[in-house]
């Protein structure tokens, strides 16, 4: 397979525009750390934009951020923090857990709609993207959105655009919200819950007045690949408190105090919870690619997560919960039985699910996310024709055929 990797904008458009004159398929990647995910793509040629780097505006004080969607989110994480700031969404960095090297990029992240543990209190990544650039599969450059908080400028293509795995159109620049980071943190450990106790525990410290910012559970398999919570030696509810540190002192204590009736909590201190809610960001507790295994993501309602983890376990497979029970984190044998068991599941919880790994030839011949009803799907594919008349951008990943 060739590889092109323009660093301008007016380069990308014209490499576009030309495979479509060729009806030459194009996969679309940055540094490439998450081409195993959802379905394989069937492509001539990849088109790079890790050469189209670059912050192209920050301005703390407007609290908004614009890179070119190859600049890696080490950078400008890096350079928001330096201003006492942060990416709200938290986004993960999956790169051992899906077996890849390099560095993620601002484009794949946002491509990829990927958000962690805030994403529960703070909204997703989509939520986030003020604006952004992109070339469509006709080769033209189009923008949406602005670089202002208060935008209502034109169609909301920066929420179809986020989370459409470069189906769609080439992201080339983003404009990001960003927010002042928190000056601590804190984490309540409630061991020895088993999941339907610990989602209570969760739900009940998210509901409470004292602004949990994250809540997870952990089995005590799990937790023990934390090395900030295996002396616990048990399954684990954990809940996190951000802010300036008197604020954190005292929600921690009475959270604490709410959430008696679920036990005794053990309070972390700053490096600990970074350490741990950087674990649970990451998917670390699953562990790196182990064996025959494939990874899955289930969002489901919190209430239906321990139900989630009681089909997994019936699998052998492995598995934790993030977004307050929300989201369940499971890893068990690459098979279409066990596709089957875990999407049916989710199914039946009245959830959605992703293939986050899998061997190729299994991820080409599964759904890797839920079908589409015939009416939706009929507008799925009006869109993308839309925007890229010949298919030739990403063809396959989300859907066969689109």
């Amino acid at each position: 397979m060739s590889t092109l990797a323009p660093a301008e904008e007016a380069a990308i458009a014209q490499a576009i525009g030309e495979a479509r004159a060729r009806a030459t398929p194009l996969l679309l990647a940055g540094h490439a750390t998450k081409d195993g995910v959802l379905r394989p793509v069937q492509a001539e040629t990849t088109l790079s934009l890790k050469n189209h780097a670059g912050v192209t505006l920050y301005a703390p004080n407007e609290l908004i951020i614009s890179a070119r969607a190859g600049t890696t989110l080490a950078e400008i994480e890096a350079l928001v923090a330096s201003a006492g700031q942060q990416i709200i969404a938290e986004p993960p960095d999956l790169t051992a857990l899906l077996g890849t090297e390099g560095a993620q990029t601002l484009g794949g992240v946002v491509a990829c709609n990927l958000s962690g543990p805030r994403r529960v209190t703070a909204g997703a990544m989509r939520d986030h993207v003020m604006g952004l650039r992109a070339v469509n599969g006709a080769g033209e450059i189009i923008r949406a959105g602005g670089r202002v908080l208060k935008n209502v400028t034109g169609l909301d293509l920066c929420k179809l655009l986020t989370g459409s795995f470069g189906t769609l159109a080439a992201i080339t620049e983003i404009t990001l919200k960003v927010l002042p980071a928190a000056e601590t943190m804190a984490t309540l450990v409630l061991p020895g819950l088993a999941a339907r106790g610990g989602v209570a525990a969760l739900s009940a410290a998210l509901g409470a007045p004292f602004g949990a910012s994250a809540a997870a559970w952990l089995p005590r398999a799990q937790a023990e690949r934390v090395a900030e919570l295996a002396p616990f030696a048990a399954a684990v509810a954990l809940v996190r408190v951000e802010d300036f540190r008197p604020s954190v002192s005292y929600r921690g204590e009475r959270l604490r105090a709410l959430l008696t009736e679920f036990g005794a909590a053990e309070i972390l201190d700053e490096a600990a919870s970074r350490a741990v809610w950087r674990a649970v960001r990451d998917a670390a507790p699953l562990g790196e690619g182990e064996g025959n295994d494939a990874v899955w993501r289930v969002s489901v309602r919190p209430s239906a997560g321990p139900d989630i983890v009681a089909v997994v376990e019936t699998l052998g497979g492995r598995c934790f919960l993030d977004w307050g029970g929300g989201l369940a984190w499971i890893a068990a044998e690459a098979s279409a039985a066990t596709h089957r068991a875990i999407t049916q599941a989710a199914r039946a919880a009245g959830g959605v699910w992703w293939l986050m790994r899998a061997p190729d030839a299994l991820r080409a011949s599964l759904d890797v996310v839920p079908a589409e009803p015939a009416p939706l799907a009929a507008i799925a594919r009006r869109v993308k024709a839309a925007f890229d008349p010949a298919f030739i951008l990403n063809p396959g990943r989300i859907h066969a055929g689109l």
